[in-house]
C-alpha cells in the first residue's frame, strides 16, 4: 500500500516564502522602465506605480532621455514589500502599451 504525501503549503507550514528570496523585504528597489518620449508616459509608468506601492514617491523619479530623444528611460524606486507585489508590479509595467522594456 503506497501513500502519498500531500503538498506542503507553505502558508499552513509556517515558512516564509521571504527567505526563499535574494531581496530583503521591505527595501527600496528600483526599476526601470523604457518607451517613446511621448506626452503622458511618465504619468502611466507613476499610476502604476502607485497602484502597487501607496508609498511610492513621484519626486524620487528619474527621466533620461535617448541621445535622439526618441525614447525615454523612467526609473521609479518602489518599497518592495514582496515577491508578489514585484510580480504583479512588472506584470502592470510591461502589459502597459506605453511601455518598451522594464529592467
Amino acid at each position: 500500500m503506497t501513500t502519498t504525501t500531500p503538498p506542503v503549503d507553505p502558508v499552513d507550514s509556517g515558512a516564509d516564502p521571504r527567505k526563499d528570496s535574494l531581496i530583503e523585504y521591505p527595501s527600496d528597489f528600483p526599476i526601470k522602465v523604457m518607451g517613446l518620449n511621448q506626452d503622458g508616459f511618465v504619468h502611466a509608468v507613476t499610476a502604476i506605480a502607485k497602484e502597487h506601492d501607496p508609498f511610492f514617491d513621484a519626486s524620487s523619479v528619474e527621466l533620461r532621455p535617448s541621445s535622439g530623444d526618441k525614447y525615454l528611460g523612467v526609473t521609479i524606486t518602489v518599497t518592495a514589500t514582496s515577491r508578489e507585489q514585484l510580480d504583479n508590479l512588472y506584470r502592470a509595467l510591461t502589459s502597459s502599451p506605453m511601455v518598451k522594456v522594464v529592467l
